[in-house]
């Protein structure tokens, strides 16, 4: 990650945006169908290192670089997963909920240091059919699984989403008009995070 730091400053100038959109499920991690006191220590740990370090590793390297110029924005990937407990996806929820707090100590920390020029901000999709997870939400014949049904009951826009719905969120905080934002996660997520289900 330094080596490709270094090659993007020495072709550009400089780093402004960094999207940290490393992440997912680690098939072995999930819990599904297995008690969660049988998910493999090594798996869960795949599953942190994946999405906790593949955050921080980054932010780390580039909002070093960052400082040194005084500017730029690091926005991280989080998930509804950091925010409830979903079922079957511990390790992936605990690297999630890792990500926001230290979207939230980063920004703190940066500001603090090294001025208003550096934002770290997040957002946390709900739900969106992925290639990651389409086996988990759609059936062979394109019908919704039972855990999109789920999903849909707590959606209040009775929807999943779609992947373009993410673009003007990280497109706002990358640009100037989200100059005093920082430490924030944003969910996009038709209402999933805000609705109790009655």
């Amino acid at each position: 990650m330094g080596a490709a730091c270094e090659r993007l400053v020495a072709a550009w100038g400089g780093v402004d945006i960094l999207v940290n959109a490393a992440g997912g499920n680690v098939a072995r991690a999930r819990s599904d169908s297995i008690s969660v006191f049988e998910i493999p220590l090594d798996a869960f740990d795949e599953a942190l290192r994946l999405n906790l370090h593949g955050t921080v590793i980054p932010s780390m390297i580039v909002g070093k670089q960052m400082a040194e110029q005084k500017r730029g924005t690091i926005i991280n990937i989080s998930s509804m997963a950091a925010l409830q407990a979903l079922s079957g996806v511990m390790g992936y929820s605990i690297a999630k909920a890792g990500i926001d707090n230290f979207t939230r100590w980063l920004a703190v920390d940066i500001a603090r240091r090294h001025g208003d020029g550096i934002r770290v901000n997040a957002i946390a999709p709900g739900f969106f059919v992925t290639t990651q997870n389409r086996s988990v939400m759609l059936n062979d014949d394109g019908s919704y699984t039972e855990r999109a049904k789920n999903v849909l009951r707590q959606t209040p826009m009775g929807r999943l989403g779609r992947p373009e719905e993410l673009v003007g969120a990280v497109q706002w905080l990358a640009s100037d008009a989200s100059s005093f934002v920082t430490g924030t996660v944003i969910a996009i997520d038709g209402g999933f995070s805000v609705f109790s289900g009655v």
